[in-house]
């Protein structure tokens, strides 16, 4: 699986994942827009971290410069 997000890319998903999930789960506890930040904070930690989003690559999208390693850090 290609790498297909930019550095920055990759750290802004990263802490807003972190964010969302932290919001999620002590702010909303227990309603159903917790369990959704929750849910959305985890799949933008998990794209940060592989590099890979697959919507990304469903609309040809790329962010990652040419000439980046194509492997997840």
């Amino acid at each position: 699986m290609k790498t297909n997000e930019s550095g920055a890319d990759r750290l802004i998903r990263i802490i807003v994942g972190i964010l969302l999930f932290i919001l999620g789960w002590v702010v909303l506890k227990n309603r159903i827009l917790g369990i959704i930040f929750d849910i959305l904070g985890i799949i933008l930690f998990i794209t940060g971290i592989t590099g890979f989003c697959g919507l990304y690559k469903l609309f040809g999208i790329n962010t990652k410069k040419e000439g980046s390693p194509q492997k997840p850090a």
